[in-house]
C-alpha cells in the first residue's frame, strides 16, 4: 500500500474558531468544518476571517464533499465564501443545514450547492471514505462527531461536545464510542477548547433553574441575551416566560432567522399566542413582558447593543428593566461586552451576568469528560485542536496523564501535513497554504497585511496629505504646499506646526530643484523622510505622509 492518509487542518489550530480540517487519501479529499473567525482588536475595518482554502482550489477534483460537525459560526460561517472558491456536497444534520440553507440563500448559492441532511447513525460514503455519524450533546441542536473509516484505520473527530446526562437531546454516544474504541481507533481529534478547566461541565438543566429563579417575584420587564444557536436555552426561556405569565417578543435578525428555521424543523415548540412581535411591545406591561435579544457577545449593531445606546427603534432601557446576559464572553469579546454592560447601569437598568447567578454553563467538555473519551477510544495517535497554543499543550499533557507515549501526540498548526499509515504517524516537513482570509464588506481577500498596516498606521497616528503645483517648464512651486491633516492634530490648535511644516515642505522643493530633481516619485519620498524626521522629532508621532504633485 504506497497511498498515506494525510491529515492537514486549515483553520482551528492556535486559535479560536475558524474550524477547518482536510483528510485526503489518494485521489480522494474531505472536509470536515468550514467556520470562521472574529476579527481581532487590530483588524480595522474586517468584518470576518476565514480559512485560506488554496489547497482545496488546487486539488478541486478530488474533493467529495464537506462534513459539518454543527451549526455554530465557527464551524459553518466560512461556507458561502469558500463553496465558490471550492464547490462539493455539503452534509449535516437537519438543523445544521437548516442554518447552512439561510446563509447559501443570503448568498443566492441555493441553486449551486448540494445540501445533503442525515441522521446520527448514518454512515456515508465519499470517495475512499466512509463517514459515520455520532450524536454529541453541544450547546445546540444535532451536533455530531464523525468517525472516518479509512483506507489505514479508523479516524474520530469529536467535533464540539460535552457529556451531559439530562441534555434535552439525550446525551453524547457513548455506548458507540466505547464499541469504536474496542475495534480500534488509529488517530483521535478532541475539542480543547475547555480543557483547562477540571472537573466536569455543568448541565443545562441549572441555567433553566437560573433564569426561573431571575423570573420569581420580578416586576421588571426582563431582556434576555443570549446564543442564538442554543436552542435548548431560548425554549427554555419559552416555558419559563409562559409558566410566569409573560409575553414573549424576539429581536435581531439572527434570533428570529434561528426561531423560524429552528420551529420550522420541530427543534422549538412555541406555546401558542406567547410571541408578540416586538413592535407591540410598547403596549405590554413591563412586567408581562419579555425580550429575547441578539448581543451576547457586545456585537455593535446588535439589538441589545442598540438597545443601551438608544438606537433601537421600539425598545428604550430604563430602571423598569432586568437585563439578564445568558452567554459567557468568547475570548477578545471582553471588552466589548462590558462597555454595553456599563452602559446599561447607566440606563438604571438591573443587570445580571455573574456566573454565580447560573445563566450560563459551557457547550465543552472539561478535564474529566475529555479523560473519559480517551479512555474510551484509547487510540494509537492523538492530535488536540479547537483551540490556541496553551490549550493543546494542556491537551497533551492530559493524553500523557492518560497513559499515552508523546511520540504519539502531535500538536500541529495550520497548514502543517500530518501522514499516517496503519502503523506509523510522522509530520511532514511540508506544509499547505494556510492562514487568515480577510472578509470587508463584500471584499474577500482584497484587503490583506499591507492594508491592515496601513489602516493600523491611520488608527494610530493619523494622516498628512501635502499637495503642491509644479511648472511643467522648470519645477517651480506655483502655489502650495497645501497641507490637510485627519487625525493628526486639530489645525487650528496647532498653527505654528503647521507653519513648520509648510517651511520644511518648501525647503525640500528647494534643494529638489537646485538638484534638478524632476522625477515625482522621488521629489515624494524627500518629501515624505524629511517632513517625518522632523515631526517625530518635534512631537514623537509618526503619520502617514501623502504628497501629491501635479504639474500646470
Amino acid at each position: 500500500m504506497s497511498e498515506k492518509l494525510k491529515i492537514i487542518p486549515l483553520g482551528g489550530l492556535n486559535e479560536i474558531g475558524k474550524n477547518m480540517t482536510v483528510l485526503e487519501y489518494g485521489k480522494d479529499m474531505i472536509v470536515i468544518d468550514c467556520g470562521l473567525g472574529f476579527p481581532e482588536d487590530d483588524m480595522y475595518g474586517v468584518d470576518l476571517v476565514i480559512p485560506d482554502v488554496t489547497y482545496l482550489v488546487n486539488n478541486q477534483k478530488k474533493l467529495r464533499g464537506y462534513f459539518i460537525t454543527h451549526g455554530h459560526e465557527d464551524h459553518i460561517g466560512s461556507l458561502p465564501y469558500v463553496l465558490q472558491a471550492a464547490n462539493a456536497p455539503v452534509h449535516g444534520t437537519p438543523l445544521t443545514n437548516g442554518l447552512i440553507r439561510l446563509k447559501l440563500e443570503e448568498h443566492e448559492l441555493t441553486e449551486t450547492v448540494k445540501l445533503v441532511t442525515h441522521q446520527p447513525g448514518e454512515t456515508v460514503k465519499a470517495g475512499c471514505f466512509q463517514v459515520e455519524f455520532i450524536h454529541v450533546s453541544h450547546s445546540i441542536a444535532d451536533a455530531v462527531a464523525f468517525c472516518v473509516h479509512t483506507p489505514v484505520g479508523k479516524i474520530l473527530m469529536t467535533g464540539d461536545f460535552k457529556i451531559d446526562p439530562s441534555s434535552p437531546e439525550g446525551m453524547t454516544d457513548l455506548a458507540r464510542l466505547g464499541e469504536l474504541g474496542k475495534e480500534g481507533v488509529l488517530a483521535l481529534l478532541c475539542d480543547s477548547t475547555n480543557v483547562e478547566r477540571g472537573g466536569y461541565t455543568p448541565s443545562e438543566s441549572i441555567v433553566t433553574e437560573g433564569i426561573d429563579r431571575q423570573f420569581r417575584g420580578c416586576d421588571k420587564r426582563i431582556i434576555i441575551t443570549t446564543f442564538a444557536s442554543n436552542m435548548y436555552r431560548i425554549q427554555s426561556i419559552l416555558n419559563i416566560a409562559k409558566r410566569h405569565g409573560r409575553k414573549v417578543a424576539v429581536t435581531g435578525r439572527s434570533m428570529e432567522n434561528i426561531l423560524k428555521v429552528a420551529s420550522d424543523l420541530g427543534y422549538l415548540q412555541v406555546p401558542r399566542d406567547l410571541v408578540v412581535d416586538i413592535s407591540e411591545v410598547k403596549s405590554i406591561a413591563p412586567n408581562r413582558l419579555v425580550i429575547v435579544a441578539t448581543g451576547s457577545q457586545g456585537e455593535n449593531m446588535s439589538a441589545l447593543s442598540r438597545m443601551a445606546f438608544d438606537n433601537h427603534k421600539q425598545v428604550s432601557i430604563s430602571a423598569l428593566d432586568r437585563v439578564l446576559i445568558s452567554a459567557s464572553a468568547i475570548p477578545g469579546n471582553e471588552k466589548a461586552i462590558g462597555k454595553i454592560i456599563n452602559e446599561l447601569y447607566r440606563k438604571g437598568a438591573e443587570v445580571v451576568y455573574e456566573k454565580s447567578e447560573g445563566l450560563h454553563v459551557s457547550g465543552h467538555a472539561c478535564q474529566e469528560e475529555l479523560k473519559l473519551i480517551h479512555a474510551l477510544m484509547k487510540p494509537r495517535y492523538f492530535i488536540p485542536v479547537h483551540g490556541e497554543q496553551r490549550m493543546l499543550r494542556v491537551h497533551e499533557k492530559l493524553a500523557m496523564q492518560m497513559g499515552m507515549s508523546p511520540k504519539r501526540i502531535f500538536v500541529m498548526d495550520i497548514g502543517q501535513v500530518l501522514e499516517l499509515t496503519s502503523k506509523s504517524c510522522k509530520l511532514m516537513g511540508e506544509t499547505v497554504p494556510a492562514g487568515k482570509i480577510f472578509v470587508d464588506g463584500f471584499g474577500v481577500g482584497d484587503v490583506g497585511s499591507a492594508v491592515l498596516r496601513d489602516r493600523k498606521h491611520l488608527a494610530q497616528d493619523g494622516m498628512i496629505v501635502v499637495s503642491v503645483n509644479l511648472s511643467s517648464e522648470n519645477g517651480a512651486v506655483l502655489s502650495g504646499p497645501d497641507i490637510i491633516t485627519r487625525g493628526f492634530v486639530y489645525v487650528k490648535d496647532a498653527e505654528d506646526l503647521m507653519e513648520a511644516m509648510r517651511y520644511i515642505v518648501n525647503d525640500t522643493l528647494d534643494r529638489c530643484r537646485a538638484r534638478r530633481m524632476r522625477d515625482h516619485g522621488a521629489i515624494k519620498g524627500a518629501i515624505k523622510n524629511d517632513l517625518s524626521a522632523y515631526l517625530y522629532k518635534a512631537v514623537k508621532r509618526n503619520p502617514m505622509i501623502l504628497p501629491i504633485l501635479t504639474e500646470l
